[in-house]
């Protein structure tokens, strides 16, 4: 299948009608610096810059289907806690969810914390109780699984062993799907996968292939015989085993099939199998074959472990991997890829500049504050105002040249390592996204003037201001060549 047809069926991912029950959790980053060892004990002190928090586990999955455009209804339980109010806010937050969100009192809800300082992960702390949920909400969970799967094509089970689909909650959820006739796609955990029986496709990774079978799985032939075994003894049928930085594997029935990995390089791999599993529900809710959906959940799990954090894969990101920019225009993103560039930077310790501007014609001028903007940090980011930004601003005879030309021309520099281009008027949102180290503008303007500046030196980053070249100007280029 080539580029062309692989794009079309990603496109028919927005189709899809997804069921998701598990599991979950709230993922709370804590990012900062260390400078200094604490003169308590001999730890680090980190000095917190910021703090994210997005869901987790089977809420992972689920804001990787909406990624997409799915929709998606939601069953999980969460505690009485403030992190379970947050995590409510967080899914009920994501566009085209049903959210069931059960209350147990007395629980915890499971919260990750992980402590981030100069691109390395110091700790992580977990609070959570992994224990079965009570039973009258188990059954109050599957009561309105059994009303809510006929609306859905897809049912996923999102198995963390954190109590949700403990006893047989499991068995009691396929049934009810089976009886919907609706498929079913499980992320197992633990040893015994009797519990998953009925279902559709099960997808381990390797160590979990490893534990449920007992056998070695070092090699593609003992990986299928691994899953062939799963196949025997529990009836599934079908097994795509995801085996890290070695691609995956899937069999359907008899038949094997090998995907290489499709990750250029490896960030971090958290949260990975909660896009193939996503990925792989919304190809088969949308009509795919198997192996198709598993070739594009492939390609998503490869996009993810190149970002950083639990990251997902949206519809534009797979396309745009399956047909790549060239050379220069590689380094022209969409906000979002350049908020997820910046931010990969930012993990290796990099210092990043931010600059804007119309770029109508590019002229010494422009090129001589790249040149300065550059040399004050590691990475920089040139913003750029669309075509009708610079409507806006500066008439209607303007722009001279399309956005998509003057990115591709800034592009080219060697001074500049990302463009991205934006609609506002001002560039204050994308800089709050970006959260530059460096804030640059010509020297035409004071640092008090500078939008945005005040937001940088807020989070402690600076605002520089570029010498001028004198008679270099777009207006005094633009006037020179209608004289």
């Amino acid at each position: 299948m080539d580029a062309a047809d692989l794009a079309e069926a990603v496109r028919q991912l927005k189709r899809a009608s997804v069921l998701v029950v598990g599991d979950a959790m709230l993922d709370r980053y804590v990012y900062g610096r260390v400078t200094r060892i604490s003169p308590e004990a001999p730890v680090p002190v980190l000095g917190v810059e910021r703090e994210v928090a997005m869901p987790g586990g089977a809420g992972n999955v689920v804001r990787n289907l909406t990624a997409l455009g799915a929709a998606v209804a939601f069953l999980s339980v969460v505690g009485d806690d403030q992190a379970g109010s947050d995590l409510t806010g967080l899914i009920g937050g994501q566009p085209r969810v049903e959210p069931w969100l059960l209350v147990q009192g007395g629980r915890a809800t499971t919260t990750k914390t992980r402590f981030i300082a100069n691109g390395q992960q110091m700790l992580r702390a977990d609070h959570e109780i992994a224990r079965a949920v009570h039973p009258r909400l188990a059954d109050r969970l599957v009561r309105i699984a059994t009303d809510t799967v006929a609306a859905t094509s897809v049912m996923v089970l999102s198995d963390y062993r954190k109590g949700v689909l403990a006893g047989d909650v499991p068995e009691r959820l396929i049934a009810a799907a089976k009886a919907a006739g609706r498929r079913i796609v499980v992320d197992p955990k633990g040893e015994d996968f009797s519990r998953y029986a009925g279902a559709d496709v099960i997808t381990p990774n390797r160590a979990e292939l490893a534990l449920a079978t007992g056998m070695p799985v070092d090699t593609e032939e003992e990986i299928v015989a691994a899953a062939r075994a799963l196949q025997r003894h529990h009836g599934f049928p079908a097994v795509l085993v995801t085996r890290s930085e070695d691609g995956m594997t899937l069999l359907e029935g008899d038949v094997v099939h090998h995907l290489p990995a499709e990750a250029p390089e490896v960030h971090d791999v958290s949260g990975a199998g909660d896009t193939v599993v996503a990925v792989l529900a919304a190809g088969y809710a949308a009509g795919l074959p198997l192996p198709l959906a598993a070739r594009i959940a492939n390609i998503a799990g490869g996009l993810v472990v190149g970002k950083v954090g639990t990251a997902v894969a949206r519809e534009a990101d797979l396309l745009e991997a399956l047909t790549p920019e060239r050379g220069a225009l590689r380094k022209v993103l969409r906000r979002a890829a350049a908020a997820e560039q910046v931010e990969r930077w930012r993990q290796r310790g990099w210092r990043v500049g931010f600059t804007n501007g119309c770029f109508d014609l590019l002229h010494p001028g422009h090129v001589h504050l790249l040149e300065q903007a550059r040399s004050w940090c590691d990475r920089l980011v040139v913003g750029v105002n669309a075509d009708s930004s610079v409507k806006r601003l500066k008439g209607p005879a303007r722009p001279i040249q399309p956005e998509a030309a003057r990115a591709a021309v800034l592009a080219s520099l060697a001074t500049v390592d990302l463009v991205t281009v934006f609609e506002e008027d001002t560039p204050v949102e994308l800089i709050e996204l970006l959260r530059p180290d460096v804030l640059v503008k010509g020297a035409d303007y004071t640092v008090d003037q500078v939008v945005g500046g005040e937001l940088v030196q807020e989070w402690g980053g600076v605002v520089k201001l570029a010498a001028l070249l004198p008679g270099n100007s777009t207006t005094a280029t633009v006037a020179r060549m209608r004289g």
